[in-house]
């Protein structure tokens, strides 16, 4: 029997989900299957996988087929950087705890790229962040400055018809008081 490592659709539309699992070459993509190794979510960001890296090990030195995009998820997991180490303690090149050497070795420095990446991408989050509110705060001081000149303006205004009007009234009352006074 010949079998595939597949995925197996889930979730709600616009939103997948989808299961690793080990079915028969035949079978449909969301039909009957042998073995759930794992979930891939690649709405996340970075995706996220859940693997039981064992059976999976197990799955591929047996001979079953992954699709491509599970076979990027195996390799981006070690299961073939494992399989491959294996291959070298089968021919004699090292025993199996410099096999387990060198893998932990690799999955310490993709460990370590992964969080240099995330790292990364929260510091340009943040200096987004940064830059948009320095942008808001210079928008902001410009509107209250228009602000603070229109009150301005509108102060001098009224302080000038204020003063208009104090001099209208002043002047028929200097009038008045003239006017009497030739008389």
């Amino acid at each position: 029997m010949a079998t595939k490592i597949r995925l197996q659709r889930g979730g709600r539309k616009s939103y997948a989900f989808y299961r690793i699992v080990i079915a028969d070459v035949n079978s449909p993509r969301d039909g009957k299957f042998t073995e759930k190794i794992g979930t891939y979510n690649p709405n996340t960001n970075p995706a996220t996988v859940d693997l039981n890296f064992d059976r999976a090990l197990y799955w591929v030195e047996c001979g079953a087929q992954p699709t491509d995009t599970v076979r990027n998820i195996l390799k981006g997991e070690g299961v073939y950087m494992m399989k491959h180490l294996r291959g070298g303690v089968k021919k004699g090149s090292f025993d199996e705890a410099e096999a387990q050497k060198r893998f932990d070795a690799w999955k310490a420095s993709k460990d370590q790229k992964n969080v240099a990446v995330r790292d990364a991408e929260t510091q340009a989050k943040k200096d987004a962040a940064a830059k948009e509110l320095e942008a808001e705060k210079k928008i902001n001081e410009a509107i209250a400055k228009k602000v603070a000149e229109k009150k301005a303006a509108e102060a001098a205004a009224k302080a000038e018809a204020e003063a208009a009007k104090a001099a209208e009234e002043a002047a028929p009352a200097e009038g008045e008081a003239e006017a009497p006074a030739e008389a």
